[in-house]
């Protein structure tokens, strides 16, 4: 039955044309935007997902940051260390020199003092970032004997979140301390033979009054001692710098898992899409096609009255 009043047809062509439209539409976005769940509506448990995801791969880029601030910090104490230990090395020497008969002590002291020195502007300038691990005052209210490095932003299964940390301890690695010379080269000693003296590596004095071998091999000790600390206390760095090293490429491949992860969830395939446009277009020219053909069998009733 044809009628005038209800076209049936058109109707059926302008729903499956408005749909086809729509289609379209949502083709043309994912294609735009390279995402295909861009927001809640398109799927709320994968848009949940991949902000929380989002949201932690950006708190890992801050744990990064922080084990590059920390690697430089141990780097800078490691390197000055290293650097105090050859000088401490040759303030061995020069004693060991100092034994010899006949020597002139005095000469031997003069290099021995301005080692010393070095030591000191070794110690002092081996600050980054405000925070200097080999010259320290323990008094100071900032001080504190454990160093923090953020490693890893770590999310629970019950959804909580906990940050970790690398302790290091620098009561190792402290050449001075002013407060109550603690440090490794800043600690007395006292030595037992003619000359009895109480000195550190730092202050030693060959030239003392009534110096003699006893005290000589006793000040050796001291700097040898002293020496093997310092080895120990930059062994100890060396290793925490590769944990930080080996920390920070996993936190950097952990960061590259998650973004896969989350294109997984929400990224357009863009093949896909673009194959699915050109189908959808050509359903678009048919749909038109099929809506012109409805619409002129209202014009054909017209025939049967003439």
């Amino acid at each position: 039955m044809s009628s005038i009043m209800t076209n049936s047809a058109a109707m059926t062509a302008l729903k499956a044309l408005q749909a086809t439209n729509k289609a379209i539409y949502k083709t043309q976005e994912r294609i735009s935007t390279g995402y295909q769940v861009a927001q809640a509506s398109d799927n709320a448990a994968y848009w949940s997902i991949a902000t929380t995801m989002k949201s932690d791969n950006k708190a890992l880029g801050t744990v990064q940051d922080a084990l590059g601030l920390g690697a430089s910090k141990v780097d800078v104490a490691y390197t000055a260390l290293n650097s105090a230990i050859d000088v401490v090395d040759e303030i061995k020497a020069k004693i060991v020199a100092a034994k010899e008969p006949g020597i002139d002590r005095s000469k031997i002291q003069s290099e021995i003092s301005e080692l010393q020195n070095q030591l000191s502007s070794i110690a002092t300038s081996a600050s980054f970032s405000g925070e200097n691990w080999l010259s320290v005052n323990s008094a100071d209210a900032s001080y504190t004997a454990t160093k923090n490095v953020v490693a890893s932003f770590t999310r629970a299964s019950d959804g909580s979140v906990s940050v970790e940390t690398l302790s290091i301890d620098i009561t190792t690695t402290e050449l001075f301390d002013a407060n109550d010379q603690s440090g490794i080269l800043d600690s007395t000693f006292t030595t037992t033979g003619t000359g009895a003296v109480t000195v550190s590596v730092s202050t030693l004095d060959i030239t003392a009054a009534n110096v003699d071998d006893t005290d000589l091999d006793e000040m050796l000790s001291a700097v040898d001692a002293a020496f093997g600390l310092m080895t120990d206390a930059a062994s100890a760095l060396g290793a925490t710098s590769k944990r930080i090293d080996t920390q920070t490429e996993f936190v950097d491949a952990l960061m590259d898992a998650i973004e896969r992860g989350v294109g997984q969830l929400v990224d357009a395939d863009m093949e896909e899409e673009s194959t699915k446009l050109q189908a959808l277009q050509t359903q678009q020219q048919l749909g038109i096609q099929a809506l012109s053909i409805a619409n002129t069998s209202a014009q054909n009733i017209l025939s049967l009255f003439q």
